[in-house]
């Protein structure tokens, strides 16, 4: 493993504890809310909208950036690129649970 590689495993992997720290203090309720639906609301919307289901959707979607991160950063670290395919599906899943938890948080709410 040469000196670039192991530079960025590192960094791959700060990234990974970052975005689990985040996700952890998500599911706990507790820090900023990083989630667009709150990001670009109104001060008025934010006091009376119900912030558990958004920072249940931001803790799903940072713990599945983590695992992403990490599985990047094992595969850096392996020299096993192959693993970097498992990414895709992991991906794929935090998109299309973004999309559609959206839908159900914006349903519910206008219900």
């Amino acid at each position: 493993m040469s000196t670039l590689e192991l530079v960025l495993a590192i960094l791959v992997f700060a990234i990974a504890l970052g975005t689990i720290f985040i996700s952890l203090r998500s599911f706990l309720e507790r820090g900023y809310l990083v989630n667009n639906a709150y990001i670009w609301s109104s001060k008025d919307e934010r006091e009376n909208m119900n912030k558990s289901p958004y920072y249940r959707q931001t803790a799903i979607v940072f713990g599945l950036l983590g695992l992403v991160f990490v599985v990047l950063g094992v595969s850096i670290t392996l020299q096993s690129y192959r693993l970097e395919l498992l990414e895709i599906p992991l991906l794929a899943a935090t998109i299309v649970y973004a999309i559609v938890s959206s839908k159900q948080i914006e349903m519910k709410r206008n219900s």
